[in-house]
């Protein structure tokens, strides 16, 4: 009866819907209209008038996206819920690109870290050992100056490879390749704010673009 979706997805999608209201809880960077507590509520109270409510997330609920949170308050309000998994952005953004996350011989590990403010990301990536592991960034365009010079700080080479992928699996899909010195310098984006994944590991350079489905745009070095 009711789906309440957030800022990524497809407005297409509700077609596929006719009889159910939609209506937008997105907390975007810089447009935070809703707090969570707020969204929490209106689940909560639409559940209990007799509704079948979907809270649509874009990729997985669990990963950086409040869907643990509001299964605890479902759970406290004694709301009965199902949880239906997703493909994170985390993974499916460097897929979409044709960068390997894992590769046999040039990384065995993942790691995945919100950018969204230096207090998030630094604790983990200034203690993790220079290419250790493919680093994967959600949430972190306006902070990739940033983390750009936690890692060189934390011994990664600044020629180590990176790639921004944003709006992934829309028609304006981008890649951008380069190195991480490159990272809000060389990459083009300026301050812009949209959706987009920072990849950074030697994994960038094992790229298979899918052709023509993704344009893509090389760093200048």
């Amino acid at each position: 009866d009711l789906v309440l979706h957030d800022g990524l997805v497809p407005a297409a999608m509700q077609a596929s819907f006719p009889g159910a209201s939609w209506e937008s809880v997105a907390r975007r960077v810089g447009r935070k209209t809703l707090t969570q507590a707020r969204v929490n509520a209106r689940m909560i109270a639409a559940a209990r008038r007799g509704r079948r409510v979907v809270r649509r997330k874009s990729g997985d609920p669990f990963v950086f996206g409040r869907g643990g949170e509001e299964a605890q308050a479902l759970k406290a309000a004694g709301v009965a819920f199902a949880v239906v998994p997703g493909v994170s952005t985390a993974l499916a953004a460097p897929a979409l690109a044709g960068i390997p996350v894992t590769h046999r011989g040039v990384s065995a590990g993942l790691v995945i870290v919100s950018g969204h403010a230096r207090e998030s990301y630094e604790p983990l990536l200034a203690t993790l050992p220079a290419g250790l592991a493919t680093i994967v960034v959600l949430m972190g365009l306006g902070e990739r100056r940033g983390i750009a010079r936690v890692l060189t700080a934390a011994g990664w080479a600044k020629t180590t490879p990176a790639a921004i992928v944003t709006n992934a699996s829309q028609p304006g899909q981008r890649v951008w390749t380069g190195t991480l010195a490159g990272l809000g310098v060389k990459d083009g984006l300026g301050t812009r704010i949209e959706p987009g994944v920072i990849v950074i590991g030697d994994v960038v350079r094992e790229a298979s673009p899918p052709g023509a489905a993704t344009r893509r745009r090389k760093a200048e070095e």
